[in-house]
């Protein structure tokens, strides 16, 4: 039986944040003797493991008297940490401005302006001193706004510092101190930084592993303390392209890169294998934890993740097949020809044909009747010629004696032919404006024919 949970009320949803559950991977870390379990921060009231950093940042600011009633906070964030402080703040009386990379999802915008907050858009392929880089406007709104204070959630030590409070001594809990291995992807640094010192000031034999997306810097700096060169990548919240204070390298072992196409369909698999709808930082922090655990080989040992927010914020992207497919992180499913002659209205004849000596009228009568630009003329079960609709006509309107001669005298070179099982993508080269269908075979026997018309119904996703 299940422990009972929540056995009093609390006296707001600040106080629901945090003690998040700890639950085995099982299912895709099956086959990996090393157990994996995620910390699973998606249920924090606001959806994310940076539920814990919001209400830290605004505390420390008022006991600090820099943030007094009717204040403003301002921050430039990647979505969730910018709901932390807006939850903190919707119950404290505060004013909310955001800045926010324009790669980041329209769920993320929509959810702040539901608490209440101002989310200013800013581009994301700038340079990290770029007047319009996201930290960067933040600071400036910041600073010309009265009353105002900076969140500041890369430079601010009261973000590793709650996870130092709070992370770290629940995961020691939680596993009665036999995790071995933390692995956490590094955006702010903070969730690895201070549960990583926690655990490591508990046991300094436990392994901190950070997860990097490729085109992050962080990696790079910190094998050769130099800055390197960066680009754009698809996952949300993690990495970047400057080196904040809060990453405390000291408590870190190693940083991992791991790429946006692993990281992505990760966290589909996650969704689909172990019913935990999760976003792309979590699909990061997974495929490196079990990379981490095959490596180990060892029941003895214990690998723990985060599972960094709810997946609900990336229904338009990473749990959009044409998003994904759009990205090159998801291959677009593959269509047999069988299954595109499948797809046809019913009622018609698998393959309309003539034989040599039929008509032209017949053909044409033919074409007409079943809605069809061509078909082959067939003698023995094998093409021998064929017929275009357009250039019938043409002939016929010129000499309309041809209607009552037989086809051989008019038909054209023999349609291409391809194999019922091959992929609809061999189509494209096969079908030109001189040969505007191809046969289909299967098991030796003509069963269809498919036209430059079918494949661009696919296409366009009416077939």
């Amino acid at each position: 039986m299940i422990s009972p949970q929540h056995l009093k009320p609390y006296d707001s949803v600040l106080d629901t944040v945090g003690w998040t559950p700890l639950i085995r991977l099982a299912r895709l870390g099956s086959g990996i003797r090393t157990p994996v379990y995620g910390k699973a921060e998606y249920v924090n009231p606001g959806g994310s493991v940076k539920d814990r950093i919001g209400v830290a940042i605004i505390e420390a600011a008022e006991r600090r008297g820099d943030l007094r009633p009717g204040g403003t906070i301002v921050e430039g964030t990647s979505g969730n940490t910018g709901v932390g402080l807006a939850i903190a703040a919707a119950l404290k009386g505060y004013r909310c401005v955001f800045t926010m990379p324009d790669k980041m999802s329209q769920e993320k915008v929509r959810l702040l302006k539901a608490f209440g907050a101002d989310v200013v858009i800013t581009p994301t392929a700038v340079p990290a001193d770029h007047p319009d880089n996201y930290v960067m406007k933040a600071k400036q709104i910041a600073k010309e706004t009265p009353g105002a204070i900076l969140a500041n959630q890369f430079y601010n030590d009261v973000n590793p510092e709650a996870h130092y409070a709070t992370t770290g001594p629940e995961i020691w809990q939680q596993t009665d101190g036999r995790v071995t291995h933390l692995v956490a992807g590094a955006g702010t640094g903070g969730t690895v930084s201070g549960a990583g010192k926690y655990l490591k000031e508990k046991n300094p034999r436990i392994r901190i592993v950070a997860g990097d997306p490729v085109g992050s810097l962080y990696t790079h700096y910190h094998r050769s303390h130099a800055l390197g060169d960066g680009h754009p990548y698809k996952v949300e919240g993690i990495g970047g392209d400057k080196i904040p204070t809060t990453i405390w390298f000291d408590w870190i072992d190693e940083f991992r890169q791991v790429s946006d196409r692993a990281s992505l369909t990760m966290a589909r698999r996650l969704a689909r294998e172990e019913g935990i709808l999760a976003g792309g930082s979590t699909g990061l922090n997974l495929t490196l934890a079990l990379d981490v655990a095959r490596e180990l080989d060892d029941p003895e040992a214990m690998v723990v993740t985060i599972l960094a927010d709810t997946g609900e914020r990336y229904l338009s992207k990473v749990f959009n097949d044409e998003w994904m497919q759009e990205n090159q992180m998801l291959e677009a499913p593959r269509t047999t020809i069988e299954q595109l002659l499948e797809r046809r209205p019913a009622g018609a004849p698998p393959l309309v044909s003539v034989t040599p000596a039929a008509a032209v009228r017949q053909a044409l009568n033919l074409m007409s009747t079943w809605g069809v630009s061509q078909i082959p003329v067939v003698e023995d079960g094998g093409s021998v010629g064929g017929l275009i609709e357009a250039t019938l006509m043409t002939r016929a309107l010129a000499q309309p004696s041809l209607l009552d001669r037989p086809v051989r005298e008019v038909m054209e070179s023999p349609f291409p032919e391809i194999e019922a099982s091959c992929n609809t993508d061999r189509l494209g080269a096969m079908l030109t404006r001189e040969s505007p269908a191809a046969l289909v075979r299967k098991d030796g026997k003509l069963i269809g024919i498919v036209s430059r018309y079918d494949v661009l119904q696919q296409l366009i996703g009416t077939r």
